[in-house]
Order: C-alpha cells, then sequence, then structure tokens
C-alpha cells in the first residue's frame, strides 16, 4: 500500500507541473524568456532607458577601443541592471496580479524594493562605466 501511495503521489507531482505549463524543451524555455524580454521592451521605459544607454556605453568603448576584459565588464554591468528590470517587472506584475486595484502597504514595500534594487545596480553600473570609459575618453579629448 505504501508503494502505491507514493506512485499516486508522484503521478500528482507530474500533473500538478504539467498545469504549470513546464516548458517541454529546450527551444520553448527560450521562447518563453524572449517573449518576457520583449514585454519589458514594449511595456517598461525604464527597461528602455537602460537598454539605450548600455548600448551606448558598448559603442563608446568600441570607439575608444577599450580592452576585451574592460568591454566585458561593461557588458556584464549592462546585463545586470536589465535583469534587475526584469526582476522588478516580474515582482510588480505579481504583486499586481495578487492585489489587484486595492492598496496593501507590504504591496508598495515589495515594488519599492525591487525598483530599489534597480537603482542600486544601475548606480553601480555608472560608477562601472565612468572608471572605465572616462580615462581613455579624457585622453582623447584632451
Amino acid at each position: 500500500m505504501t508503494g502505491q501511495a507514493s506512485t499516486q503521489s508522484a503521478k500528482r507531482t507530474i500533473r500538478r507541473r504539467q498545469s504549470w505549463q513546464v516548458a517541454e524543451t529546450l527551444s520553448k524555455s527560450f521562447t518563453y524568456a524572449g517573449s518576457g524580454i520583449l514585454y519589458a521592451t514594449a511595456t517598461q521605459r525604464n527597461f528602455r532607458i537602460h537598454l539605450i544607454v548600455g548600448t551606448m556605453a558598448f559603442m563608446l568603448g568600441a570607439c575608444l577601443r577599450i580592452t576585451l576584459l574592460e568591454m566585458a565588464v561593461i557588458g556584464l554591468t549592462v546585463a545586470f541592471v536589465l535583469a534587475l528590470e526584469l526582476i522588478n517587472t516580474a515582482v510588480e506584475a505579481t504583486v499586481d496580479l495578487i492585489v489587484g486595484d486595492q492598496y496593501h502597504r507590504l504591496a508598495g514595500i515589495a515594488k519599492d524594493c525591487a525598483a530599489g534594487a534597480v537603482l542600486v545596480g544601475s548606480s553601480a553600473a555608472l560608477v562601472v562605466a565612468a572608471c572605465i570609459l572616462l580615462p581613455p575618453l579624457w585622453r582623447a579629448l584632451f
């Protein structure tokens, strides 16, 4: 009887996973991830701003001929900020789904903390970009 109970439990677990639409293939996982990035690009102003600023940092780095390591550091910091923006968007959507049109102090705290994480990450990225890009830019201008 114990073996039968564990088999039934495993079947319930499998059914539950399928009901949550776990991606069956790796390509579907990438499709879902791409959909999230496209959603953020289309709907989140700050995501677009960070995307544009990150692209500008890459272009400036290429024009200044910074090293590959420096370019990699800029790439990582840009990716970090964009990832934080995606997490912030997910937190906001989840809170809105749960709370709806009502106000709840804890919902505000969750949203503010997620936005604060983006602010901390983008501030750090700005410092990193300044440390890497300003010296060669200064040499190129003066």
